[in-house]
Formats: structure tokens, sequence, C-alpha cells
């Protein structure tokens, strides 16, 4: 499976709380909620129809799980929420036990056996194993060259500080740019691969 990154980001590389004022209050950070105003259906939600499309796993980190299990069980009904509740998913935790994990088809991978896990679960055939959100474990999968693909929908908005999904280990990352979308709102909706070393 390839790992496939897919996150709202601002011009200034933040990705904290995208969704909601409480979602992610951590360092202070006030701007909650902050992709609102550049959602559109077709282009930023086009990509993460296409995201889910060729998922056949979602991977999380635990808050982030935690986030997700909270809110999708709840709007069942709906084609998206249906597919999210449905469709298998892995959370690397030290944390969490298998009795906490009460949203259907979670699997835990333990913390400690994060890298080998993850490694055997890229090297299976099939979809593609799709992250959203989670930018520990994306710091983490882009430290360790498991990361496959980068979706990153790029609103046009400066957030002044906050999480972010990159390495600050001085490694040098060559991507390439194999697609590109841009919304009335100036989103940029931008997918690089990973270029191989050599």
């Amino acid at each position: 499976m390839r790992i496939v990154i897919s996150e709202f980001i601002s011009l200034d590389g933040v990705v904290q709380a995208p969704g909601g004022a409480e979602e992610d209050t951590d360092g202070g950070f006030a701007h909650g909620g902050w992709s609102h105003p550049f959602f559109d259906p077709e282009v930023v939600g086009g990509s993460f129809n296409d995201a889910m499309k060729g998922a056949e796993a979602l991977l999380f980190g635990r808050r982030t799980w935690q986030t997700m299990a909270a809110a999708w069980p709840e709007r069942a009904g709906d084609p998206f929420a249906d597919r999210m509740n449905a469709i298998a998913k892995y959370v690397v935790t030290g944390t969490l036990g298998d009795a906490d994990l009460t949203w259907s088809n979670t699997e835990r991978v333990p913390g400690e056996e994060f890298t080998g896990r993850i490694q055997e679960l890229r090297e299976k055939d099939g979809g593609d194993l799709l992250v959203m959100g989670s930018p520990t474990l994306v710091r983490s999968l882009l430290t360790e060259g498991l990361v496959d693909e980068l979706r990153l929908v790029i609103m046009p908005v400066l957030l002044g500080g906050g999480k972010s999904i990159f390495p600050q280990d001085g490694g040098l990352r060559t991507l390439e740019l194999v697609s590109h979308a841009t919304s009335d709102a100036g989103v940029q909706v931008c997918t690089y691969r990973t270029v191989a070393k050599g």
C-alpha cells in the first residue's frame, strides 16, 4: 500500500486545528476552524473525495483518531461518513489499549512498533493507506522515509505559528509535483510524490 498524506495547510506551513475552534488549542492556538472560509465542494472537497476513493485504510495518530472517533459515528447515513466509519483504520498509540478502540474497524499500532509495523503495511498489495491530520505521525513518517505522496490543500492564510507536518532535522527531501488545481478562493491543491534518493 502507498502511504498518502492529505492535509489542510496554511501558507506558513501550519496544519493545526483546521476544522474547529476547540479541535486543538495546544500552545494557545487561537485560530481553530481557519479552513472554513476557503472550503468549496469542487476543488477542496473533491481532493478529499479523491483521496478517500483510493484509500484501502486510514492511518491516524492518537489525538486525531480520538477527534475523528468522537465525530464520525454519529454522522451515519451520509455517504462520506459511512465510508469513514466502514473503512479499516489504524491508530499509532502508546497510551490507548484495545478496549479504547470504540470506532469500528480500528486496529492499534503500538508506538514502540511504529516503524516496523508501518513498513509491513506499506509492503502489502492494495489501495492507499491514507493519513489525514496527525501532524506528529506525519513528521515521523517523513523522517523515516515512509511517505509516498503528499496531497497538500494550501490555503491563502498566514497563521503565525502552530503545528507543522515537516521535520526540522536538516534533512533534504525532494518531491515531484504531479498534479495541481486552484479554487476560486485561491486554494492550491498540490499533489507531490517523493523522489527516490540517488
